[in-house]
């Protein structure tokens, strides 16, 4: 029975959410509005995360971890050009806010609540120093060539891409994120494996085998129903941000504030799904997560945005701030001290979340 009504919920939320989408699409709200959006996006967040886990357990880890990230992000770039292409000049700095907040959310937020999770249960959180170096790695470098080198380019004005400069930028992005997957799933796959808290260095092949793998047939039907409710997750969460964006302004915040809070919405599945890989021992996947969102949200965004670029008029503003460039570096530096040992206690996982507080913290309050 329990089961029946799992399957019944899991297929009819995502359909709801997709028509409630379409209702919706266009058309300014009122609170009832508001009020039904918010539950269709919860609803959605939360049968994105059931189909994601489903199809991890079909297709085992780390592509599991894989489809979700860039399921998300595929969808989530295509809001981000789609908004740039309808809003002019206005959506200036729309990429670069929003890759940076998801880079922060990530790499502090998801990161700092799976080492925490991981380390509450088990009083240290293990995981694969090797894949995880690497996926932060990867981070640094791609967040570096596209976010930070546009402030001190100089062939251009203003903190922004030459053409040429541009080109390289989003090339450079599509192979250091194909290098990286094809490590991942092909040339070094143990290395983004989860790890046994109780011995250190032990891969987990399977941490769910008391569960009955699911069919071809019912992984390809999830496949579909994520999809959707993916789609719902960030139709819904557009849908929602004029309230949001009213909101910030009424309350005297900054528009920065505005991208902040659609990237958490956005971001909901990843980090649910995250949490619960961590509170089952399987703090890795919650890092292949975090790490991966924040790899796929650059190396897939910059080409996108690059290839809009010959369609949007007006400058395509990539380089980030002071303060902004000051908590990359923070959060590459610390995310490499607490990657190195292989093993976090409570304290790594809430140094990275005071990091994450901080972001909000200026986003707010600059």
């Amino acid at each position: 029975m329990v089961r029946f009504c799992t399957r019944y919920w899991s297929v009819l939320i995502p359909l709801l959410a997709a028509v409630v989408l379409a209702g919706f699409w266009g058309r300014s709200l009122n609170g009832v509005g508001i009020a039904l959006v918010s539950v269709a996006l919860v609803g959605a967040v939360l049968a994105a995360v059931y189909h994601a886990e489903l199809i991890a357990h079909r297709v085992g880890e780390p592509f599991g971890s894989l489809i979700l990230a860039v399921a998300v992000t595929i969808i989530e770039v295509g809001l981000i050009v789609t908004l740039m292409l309808s809003s002019g000049d206005k959506a200036a700095s729309l990429a670069r806010d929003t890759v940076f907040a998801a880079v922060m959310i990530t790499c502090n937020g998801i990161f700092g609540l799976s080492l925490l999770v991981g380390a509450l249960r088990r009083r240290v959180a293990v995981f694969n120093a090797e894949g995880t170096g690497a996926a932060l790695a990867t981070v640094a470098t791609l967040a570096t060539l596209s976010l930070v080198l546009p402030t001190f380019t100089t062939s251009e004005p203003g903190p922004v891409f030459s053409a040429s400069q541009l080109i390289f930028a989003a090339v450079a992005s599509l192979v250091l994120y194909g290098v990286f997957v094809m490590v991942q799933t092909v040339r070094h796959p143990d290395d983004f494996l989860p790890v046994e808290g109780g011995a250190e260095g032990d891969v987990v092949l399977d941490d769910d085998e008391h569960e009955e793998r699911p069919t071809g047939k019912q992984a390809l039907r999830s496949l579909g129903l994520l999809l959707v409710a993916l789609v719902g997750v960030v139709g819904l969460a557009k849908l929602v941000s004029p309230s949001i964006e009213s909101g910030v302004e009424s309350a005297g915040l900054p528009h920065s504030a505005v991208g902040v809070v659609i990237a958490m919405l956005v971001l909901l599945p990843e980090t649910i799904a995250a949490v619960r890989a961590a509170r089952r021992d399987r703090v890795q996947i919650g890092l292949n997560l975090a790490l991966g969102s924040a790899m796929a949200s650059i190396g897939l965004t910059i080409p996108a945005v690059a290839l809009a670029s010959v369609w949007i008029e007006g400058p395509l503003m990539l380089g980030l701030g002071a303060t902004q460039m000051v908590l990359l570096a923070l959060t590459v530096v610390v995310g490499a001290l607490t990657v190195v040992p292989g093993r976090a206690t409570l304290l790594q996982g809430c140094v990275h979340l005071v990091l994450f507080s901080g972001f909000v913290f200026l986003a707010v309050s600059p």
